[in-house]
C-alpha cells in the first residue's frame, strides 16, 4: 500500500461510507479491511435483499457489488438501489471470463468494474476516483504521526522510534508497522497482512509474513517488553507494552 499524505473524506468531513455486497465471506472480509485502512466506513452483505436493507439504513456513498449472487443477480440489485439512492456510486465485481456480465454491468448503469482476481490497489484506487468524479469526496490532511504506547511512526519522514530511540527498517518493514500501528489492539490475519503491505492477489504465500514479523520483533521487541503478539490461528496483533 503506497504512502498517503491525505485521506479521502466525504464532502462534509465524515468518513466515506462504502458498502461491500459479495457472497464469499473471506473477500468480503478482505476487501472491507483494505477499504477500512483507508479510514473509510465500511459495512458488508452477502445477499442482494440484506444489501439493500444495509443501504437503507447506512445510506453508503459507494457499493462494491458482486454480479452473481446467491438470491438475485447484481444488475436487479443496482436497479432497486438507484431507485432509492439515485447517485450511489457503484462498482461491480465480476468474473475474469464473463465479458458480456461486464458489458451488461456498464449498460444497466454500474460505474466501473474490476475483474476477480484483482489488486486491492486497483480496487481502492477506481472507487476514489469514482467518488472524486461524483463531487462526493475531498482531500483532508492526514496526521504524519502514529504513537502506539512508547511507540512512534512518521509516515512523512518515515522515522520510528521507541521510547525515542531510533529504529531503522526497510520498506517492507516500515510498511509492515505502519499497517499494524494504523489497526492498534485488532487482530490481523496473513491474507489481510499480505494484500494490504505487499498488494498480492487474493493468497499468495504466508511464510513471507511470518518472515518480516519475525524481523520487526527483533527490531522492535528485542530487549523491550513485547508489542507485536501472535493470536494463534489467527493472525496478529500489536498492543502498547505492559508496564
Amino acid at each position: 500500500m503506497n504512502t498517503r499524505n491525505a485521506a479521502l473524506t466525504r464532502s462534509d468531513g465524515t468518513p466515506v461510507r462504502v458498502l461491500v455486497v459479495d457472497d464469499e465471506p473471506d473477500l468480503a472480509e478482505v476487501v472491507t479491511g483494505a477499504l477500512r485502512y483507508e479510514g473509510w466506513d465500511v459495512r458488508s452483505a452477502g445477499s442482494a435483499d440484506a444489501a439493500l436493507r444495509e443501504a437503507r439504513t447506512f445510506r453508503p456513498d459507494a457499493v462494491v457489488l458482486d454480479i452473481m449472487l446467491p438470491d438475485r443477480d447484481g444488475l436487479s440489485v443496482l436497479r432497486d438501489l438507484r431507485a432509492e439512492q439515485p447517485h450511489v456510486c457503484v462498482l461491480f465485481l465480476t468474473a475474469r471470463d464473463a465479458v458480456e456480465d461486464r458489458i451488461n454491468g456498464i449498460t444497466a448503469g454500474g460505474d466501473d468494474y474490476v475483474t476477480k482476481p484483482f489488486s486491492l490497489g486497483e480496487l481502492v484506487a477506481r472507487l476514489q476516483g469514482l467518488l472524486r468524479r461524483a463531487g462526493m469526496t475531498r482531500e483532508r490532511a492526514a496526521g504524519s504521526l502514529l504513537v502506539v504506547g512508547d511507540l512512534e511512526l512518521d509516515e512523512d519522514a518515515h522515522e520510528v522510534t521507541r521510547g525515542g530511540d531510533p529504529i531503522d527498517l526497510s520498506p517492507t518493514e516500515f510498511q509492515l508497522l505502519r499497517c499494524l500501528m494504523r489497526h492498534p489492539r485488532r487482530v490481523l490475519s496473513k491474507t489481510q497482512l499480505l494484500d494490504l503491505v505487499w498488494s498480492y492477489d487474493f493468497g499468495g504465500q504466508a511464510h513471507v509474513v511470518e518472515l518480516y514479523i519475525s524481523y520487526l520483533r527483533k527490531k522492535i521487541d528485542s530487549g523491550r517488553a513485547p508489542m507485536i503478539h501472535t493470536v494463534r490461528g489467527t493472525g496478529y496483533v500489536l498492543r502498547p507494552a505492559h508496564r
